[in-house]
This record gives C-alpha cells, structure tokens and sequence, in this order.
C-alpha cells in the first residue's frame, strides 16, 4: 500500500511541476535571475532546479492532501457510503 501511496502524490506533483516550469520558464528569462547577487547559473541549471523545486512543492501539497483524507469508509447520516 505504501508503494501506491507514493504513486498518488508523485505522479500528479511532477504533472503539475513540469506544467509550472512551462508556465514560469514562459515568462521569465532563467538568465534574468541570479542567485545571491554574483552566483551565475546556466538555463539549464535554472531550469532543472525550478522544476526540482516545483516537484517539491507540489509533492508536498499532495502529500498533505493525503495524510489528511478520511480513512475507511465514510458514511453520511443515513449511513450509506458516500
């Protein structure tokens, strides 16, 4: 079951990761930013740590999702399953 997990939360935050690194990376120009004001990084760099980072977050959102869905059977006040 944990394996099935695991499949919840990263297929769909690295869909959303490499949909936001499009939309982002659309916008602005990686050679634009720079890191600690004299760090330089390559557009590849930027981009491979943007959607790293992207992944992230949204591995974390759907990992929060997860631990706090109802666990076993729900049932409304009639008791049926919803």
């Amino acid at each position: 079951m944990r394996s099935r997990a695991m499949m919840w939360v990263l297929w769909p935050s690295f869909l959303i990761a490499g949909a936001t690194s499009a939309t982002v990376f659309a916008l602005v120009d990686p050679l634009d930013i720079q890191f600690l004001g004299y760090l330089q990084v390559s557009r590849q760099g930027v981009y491979a740590v943007g959607f790293f980072l992207f992944w992230l977050m949204a591995a974390l959102s759907s990992a929060l999702t997860l631990h706090m869905a109802p666990r076993g059977r729900v049932l409304d006040e009639f008791d049926d399953p919803i």
